[in-house]
């Protein structure tokens, strides 16, 4: 079914990635994001018909810990705003949906976290089945490494060409001054077999926002805005026994319904935290080599946990910004081993 109206991410800002930040709360490493979003429009904070952010208390190690984030926002005068437990990818897609109801005009999406305090690998266990599977507390590092030897044991790669993904994406953020890590990175010793310290992204901190806009409201605020032309999110089975880690069939249906297999996309900007994830995606999303991947070195490049994956979505809309894209495919993940996956795809008007 065709979008009642045409919606498009108008704008992109986010912040240097970094190891810690232990110098600036949440709401000081969001702040310059959010300045630098509204003066890429011309918009103030009052301009904004909704708000909507994404995070995760558990990162911060207390309850409604998104609140305080509002104090960077302005929360007076009054405004409408949501939030979810969950990547700034949901929170867009949120956006997205009050926009196609006409209740606004133009939405503010934002994300951040800060990992470096605590240890990402145990709070990302607190995603597992709380009953069978994360009482055992495996941690995130060690079910992408199940992943990999699946993929491995399959026959759909092997050691060097995970080598070769990870080489690829850091090379790629060489141009990109945000990146956590750019250029040749050694692939270091074995994490958990058969990842590599290499083949892993990133601890570190972060944070991102798009805004959006409606029809004739979006070509007042941008030259050439990036028009949402589908998106849709599917999750796996809960539990990681009765799937096949090899393939993705969540992100697979996410990109039909979103209209991706329709015609060729250009660029692929790819939430794979892990090397042998953009395996299983470029299978799952269909992407041949004429596809340039993660042109911005993607999350084996900066990896800012709740914020990665609108990363990947404002990343793909900014291609189309500056013209360097005319269709592009944004992805954005949340669970183990690709449990959760949206597809977004982005087009820019005819040149």
């Amino acid at each position: 079914m065709e979008p009642i109206r045409d919606i498009a991410v108008v704008a992109f800002a986010q912040s240097d990635h970094r190891r810690t930040t232990d110098e600036v709360s949440e709401v000081e490493m969001l702040l310059p994001v959010l300045h630098e979003v509204l003066d890429r429009t011309g918009l103030r904070a009052g301009d904004i018909d909704f708000t909507c952010s994404g995070s995760t208390d558990y990162l911060a190690g207390r309850a409604f810990s998104f609140t305080m984030a509002l104090d960077g926002v302005g929360a007076w005068p009054p405004i409408s705003e949501s939030h979810v437990e969950m990547d700034g990818a949901w929170a867009l897609y949120e956006a997205w949906t009050k926009l196609l109801t006409g209740d606004a005009d133009t939405a503010l999406v934002y994300s951040y976290g800060k990992s470096s305090p605590g240890s990402v690998r145990d709070v990302l266990t607190r995603q597992l089945d709380p009953y069978y599977v994360a009482p055992l507390w495996p941690d995130s590092v060690a079910l992408a490494a199940l992943q990999a030897r699946a993929l491995i044991d399959a026959g759909e790669t092997d050691e060097p060409e995970l080598a070769a993904v990870a080489a690829r994406n850091r090379a790629a953020a060489d141009s990109n001054t945000h990146a956590q890590l750019r250029g040749s990175v050694p692939q270091g010793d074995y994490l958990v077999r058969p990842l590599r310290t290499g083949d892993c992204p990133p601890i570190g901190d972060g944070a991102a926002a798009v805004i959006l806009a409606a029809g004739d409201r979006a070509r007042e605020l941008c030259e050439r805005p990036a028009w949402i032309r589908g998106i849709d999110h599917r999750i796996e089975a809960h539990s990681l026994g009765v799937r096949d880690l090899t393939d993705s069939p969540s992100a697979r249906l996410a990109a039909e319904r979103a209209g991706a297999f329709e015609r060729p996309v250009d660029t692929a900007e790819l939430h794979a935290p892990f090397s042998s994830q953009e395996v299983v995606l470029r299978k799952a999303l269909r992407l041949g080599d004429s596809v340039r991947v993660n042109p911005s070195g993607g999350a084996l490049a900066a990896n800012p946990i709740m914020a990665a994956g609108l990363i990947r979505i404002g990343e793909a809309a900014a291609r189309v910004h500056r013209g360097e894209s005319d269709r592009a495919l944004a992805h954005a993940t949340s669970g183990p081993c690709l449990q959760q996956n949206l597809v977004a795809v982005l087009e820019g008007d005819a040149r």
